[in-house]
């Protein structure tokens, strides 16, 4: 069967998560995922807005990362895609008066094809009048819109909550990401083998947002056992992160992102309970790489063999463990110190979304190459995504 090609909705100020998880998840499991916003063109960049609940009566908003448009809007055509995915954030509210988006988006129904929205992304389906008598759910205050346009609500008793209804997926919020993505998946005729294993990722304060959630919640979608720990921290705790991105300087530069909540306690994690490590960048990575339990848990996954998967600022903790000795791996350019003084052959990570694979060691340089880092992860693993 020919490989499936997927539109992805954008807008400025859509929801950071909402956006680049399902865009790289879907990428990684052999998808080609088109990223298309009215009014701009494949380079142009839509900003995000990460979107939180902090303790007030609603959702707070600081600023996320540039997401890079893939295609143009007014060169692509539903009859040239398999699937729509809607992110949410505040993008639909203006994009639900674009007559170009709404009528996109009744093509994509009336051909019965898989539609994915998730959060405020349901408002532009109201607006489109694919809705009526169509179960629904979506983040709790878009519910008046939904009800007013016939839809039957389904109530989110978690923002976790995904409703299916025929070719129509909704989603309450990013925290339903893994079965959102799984439910798009298997609607596009994608099945997964292999995926029964069960992966830690070795998490800190101010780690990368993209860097754990991305292969986090993909990892999630396709049936992995997925545990996020820290040191000092316990199940339910959180790790501020933080937002790297390129905005012109010399370097990186860094906003505040999610909040990332941890699943399991540090000092309870035995590797050989797990089947492979992941270790995400960001500024993380060069404290942890001074706590000796960190190190030594590193190196039994490395004696033990187990894959593990390292990113950006990651393979500083590899290089302080002495893991990387005889090992060809790239990294942020920055870090080429750390890889060359640990005994590693370095690998220029040309473009920047270069990942390369050496035995069961696999790297990557940053974010931008989550779909080839999570994809050489699943081949080291065994897992297969088929359609």
């Amino acid at each position: 069967m020919a490989a499936k090609k997927v539109l992805l909705l954008c807008g400025d100020y859509m929801e950071d998560y909402e956006v680049m998880v399902p865009f790289q998840a879907l990428q990684a499991y052999g998808v080609t995922v088109a990223a298309v916003c009215p009014g701009k063109k494949a380079g142009d960049v839509c900003r995000t807005a990460v979107h939180q609940g902090i303790g007030h009566q609603t959702y707070s908003e600081t600023r996320g990362h540039n997401f890079a448009l893939n295609a143009s809007f007014d060169e692509i055509t539903a009859n040239g895609y398999d699937g729509l995915v809607i992110p949410g954030g505040r993008a639909p509210e203006y994009l639900a008066m674009d007559e170009k988006v709404l009528d996109l988006v009744r093509k994509f129904s009336d051909a019965k094809k898989p539609i994915a929205s998730v959060c405020h992304g349901q408002l532009i389906l109201a607006a489109a009048g694919v809705v009526q008598n169509r179960t629904c759910t979506a983040y709790p205050a878009v519910k008046p819109v939904l009800v007013a346009a016939g839809a039957k609500w389904n109530e989110p008793d978690t923002m976790a909550k995904c409703t299916v209804d025929g070719n129509l997926i909704t989603a309450a919020t990013y925290d339903s990401h893994p079965e959102f993505i799984s439910l798009f998946v298997k609607a596009l005729g994608g099945s997964v083998a292999g995926s029964d294993k069960k992966i830690l990722f070795l998490c800190g304060d101010y780690m990368e947002d993209y860097e754990v959630m991305v292969p986090f919640q993909s990892l999630q979608a396709l049936g992995c056992h997925v545990n996020a720990v820290c040191p000092g921290k316990g199940a339910g705790e959180k790790c501020p992160t933080a937002i790297h991105d390129f905005e012109g300087d010399q370097t990186y530069s860094e906003k505040p992102g999610h909040d990332f909540t941890l699943t399991a306690s540090f000092e309870s994690v035995d590797a050989s309970s797990y089947d492979a490590l992941v270790i995400p960048g960001g500024r993380a990575p060069e404290y942890l790489a001074l706590n000796d339990k960190v190190i030594s848990l590193v190196k039994d996954f490395s004696d033990k063999g187990k894959p593990i998967a390292s990113i950006c600022h990651g393979q500083q903790i590899l290089s302080a463990a002495g893991v990387l000795k005889g090992k060809k791996c790239t990294a942020y350019p920055a870090v080429k110190l750390n890889v060359v003084l640990g005994g590693g052959t370095w690998l220029e990570p040309d473009p920047i979304h270069r990942c390369f694979t050496d035995g069961n060691l696999v790297t990557g340089a940053a974010w931008p190459g989550h779909p080839e880092f999570v994809s050489q992860l699943m081949a080291l693993l065994g897992i297969k995504v088929s359609f």
